[in-house]
């Protein structure tokens, strides 16, 4: 398994990299996928919802009328769901919608959506670098090398590169991550994605 190393301007090195098998080549699972992407947005829900109940409506507590010989329903106060303005019934409550998922699951999840991209033929391989400073000028001028701007694209380091993710903050659609960091949703998320010389060996460490 190998893909040839590209330079920031498009330009192809000479060089190779053999992809580990044991990440970018196996069978892809599906329900490990699944699960790990759930979890991963479940994480992103806040749960603060609230509505208010019976109890938390601002009203009277009288008895609005008599309990019988109205020829009409009976009634409580002005607070019952019923009653226009009065609460809701089993209104949504804060909750927390974090759920466990075993480590060897997650990675096998990872290794599955890296083993869709490289048989998608979504991955370019590119040669260490670094920006001198941020710069968005320099980021759209690789995005273009590649005719990738205007597209969902993820950059991955093997550490936390600060002019690279400052110069790619402001275009919309890219993220850069580090390899330590990254997760199912967002391999299978971006439509390229940028594997950084350097975050291969973290790869091999984190998921083999």
């Amino acid at each position: 398994m190998e893909l040839v190393v590209h330079k920031i301007n498009g330009e192809v090195t000479g060089k190779k990299v053999q992809l580990p098998e044991e990440i970018f080549g196996i069978e892809p699972n599906d329900h490990a996928i699944y699960l790990d992407a759930k979890q991963y947005m479940a994480n992103q829900r806040q749960g603060t919802h609230k509505a208010k109940e019976r109890s938390d409506v601002s009203g009277s507590t009288r008895k609005l009328k008599r309990q019988k010989g109205t020829g009409t329903a009976r009634s409580g106060d002005i607070n019952s769901p019923v009653f226009v303005g009065g609460g809701r019934v089993f209104g949504p409550r804060p909750r927390n919608y974090n759920f466990k998922l075993n480590k060897k699951v997650k990675q096998l999840a990872r290794k599955s959506a890296l083993s869709y991209k490289f048989k998608d033929e979504q991955i370019i391989v590119l040669e260490d670098f670094n920006f001198s400073e941020p710069k968005t000028k320099n980021f759209v001028s690789l995005l273009n090398s590649f005719k990738v701007n205007g597209k969902k694209n993820l950059i991955v380091t093997a550490s936390v590169e600060t002019n690279l993710v400052l110069s790619a903050r402001n275009i919309q659609g890219t993220k850069v991550m580090t390899a330590d960091s990254l997760n199912t949703y967002e391999i299978l998320n971006a439509g390229k994605l940028f594997l950084v010389e350097g975050s291969l060996k973290k790869f091999e460490e984190i998921l083999a």
